[in-house]
């Protein structure tokens, strides 16, 4: 619901409303900072009186403002102060200066009216000496975009059963590729350099950036006598080679060693003469580490009807390996399709999906037929976590992927009652309580969790490095 302040305490509306009905004001400020120019909006992320009166938080600002940017607005957020009458030029330099950015004439007399209920204040700036009057007239431009993105939010509002997936988040060989560079960083000192993205996670990255760590596409970027770490998605033997050309760098493999284990099974089936065929997605970095142990052998395939194109000849047997990180379900087409062309071809020994990729697919399944949407955690970029998106959808639910908090989108959540949540192996379970944090600003939230697995995995870290 919309209306200005003093036409809602007039009304008592407060009393009327349910406990936990969405209340928005939707007024004109005036500026206390330079910055805020008449047309711009802000969000309250505060509702403060003068001269002490009385202070109301407005947890909810930061969901209310990404979703009126998402709408193409601009919006800035801070502090609201409310006031009558008007105010000399030191007492509002005095509020500017306690972090306040804008001044209404009523919002307080929501604290008391509307304490139960979900509040969100937005505003457009105008310009006033003292302060706005609630009567200018007409509306402000800026104001015609809000309703849709506040009518999001109000949809969003309200109690939400969340279901955890476990297992999720970090596997065995994300912790030891992550646990190398802090090590690496510990040992020899900033910097050090690591090839590619040391995991398919930006906020990995970032951190470890923050920590000293300094990442290149390639290894002509590493500067000489310096330290350097092979990502977790493993490396050519190109790569190896161009690294070894530089016998100024100290190098240190953290390639997830389920991904050596496919680099060894590729030599081996080569060295036998065997035609390879690499179930994959064409560009992911350890499809090309894979396929650089036989490029003369070796075709990519990226969905089924890729069988019906490969041209292996007449000649020789034919063997198939898999990317790690793919859909179980999805990969499963493929290879009937290979079996079908080629009767007698060779599969690996073992799975070459890994156990954390498989583990957090079954975790997803189990939850998704009870779930109205499920939030997937992870970078775009990540191919397990994409999967995982997938993989939902495949059971009927509807899913999408979030890097964080601050990229979940209200309008997904109209008419949700149960959400699911996990995230892929390279994402840390820390962005997944965040997430969970948001959601309890929209209401009140009953969580359970339920475990499919328990992993029990560890990986030993690299000799330099131990």
């Amino acid at each position: 619901m919309e209306q200005t302040a003093g036409h809602l305490a007039d009304a008592g509306l407060g009393a009327q409303l349910d406990e936990g009905a969405p209340v928005a004001l939707v007024g004109v400020a005036a500026p206390l900072g330079g910055e805020l120019r008449p047309g711009h909006l802000i969000v309250a992320n505060e509702l403060r009186g003068t001269n002490g009166g009385g202070r109301r938080f407005l947890p909810m600002a930061a969901l209310v403002a990404a979703e009126l940017r998402r709408s193409g607005l601009g919006v800035h957020v801070g502090p609201l102060v409310s006031f009558a009458g008007s105010l000399a030029a030191a007492e509002r330099a005095s509020l500017a200066s306690g972090g306040a950015v804008a001044l209404d004439t009523a919002s307080m007399s929501l604290m008391d009216g509307f304490e139960r209920n979900p509040l969100a204040v937005v505003h457009s700036i105008v310009e006033s000496t003292n302060g706005p009057s609630e009567s200018a007239a007409p509306v402000p431009a800026s104001l015609l975009g809000v309703r849709g993105p506040l009518e999001r939010w109000a949809r969003a509002c309200g109690e939400h059963s969340v279901v955890l997936a476990a297992p999720r988040s970090f596997c065995a060989g994300v912790e030891r590729a992550i646990e190398t560079v802090k090590r690496a960083l510990e040992r020899y000192g900033a910097p050090v350099y690591v090839r590619r993205q040391i995991v398919h996670n930006l906020h990995v990255v970032r951190d470890l950036e923050t920590r000293g760590a300094i990442f290149v596409e390639e290894l002509d970027e590493v500067p000489p006598d310096s330290t350097v770490v092979f990502a977790a998605h493993g490396v050519s033997p190109a790569v190896r080679s161009q690294a070894a050309e530089r016998n100024d760098l100290k190098v240190i493999d953290a390639t997830c060693p389920l991904v050596t284990k496919v680099h060894t099974e590729a030599r081996r089936y080569a060295s036998q003469g065997h035609h390879l065929v690499l179930i994959g997605h064409d560009g992911h970095e350890e499809v090309e580490g894979t396929l650089g142990e036989a490029p003369d052998r070796f075709h990519l395939v990226e969905r089924p009807e890729d069988v019906g194109r490969l041209d292996l000849g007449s000649e020789g047997a034919v063997a198939y390996l898999t990317q790690t990180t793919l859909a179980t379900d999805e990969t499963a087409e493929i290879v009937a399709a290979l079996r079908e062309r080629f009767p007698h071809i060779t599969a690996p020994p073992a799975d070459d999906i890994c156990y954390a990729t498989q583990n957090r697919q079954d975790a997803v399944r189990s939850i998704a037929h009870r779930c109205d949407f499920m939030l997937v955690v992870g970078s775009a970029n990540s191919s397990n976590t994409a999967r995982l998106v997938e993989v939902a959808r495949r059971e009927g639910c509807q899913a999408e992927l979030v890097e964080d908090a601050s990229q979940l989108q209200l309008g997904w959540l109209d008419g949700v009652a149960t959400i699911g949540l996990t995230a892929g192996a390279s994402a840390p379970d820390a962005l997944v309580q965040e997430l969970l944090e948001t959601l309890r600003l929209l209401g009140p939230v009953s969580l359970s969790e339920e475990t499919t697995a328990e992993e029990t995995v560890r990986f030993g870290l690299p000799a330099q490095v131990r």
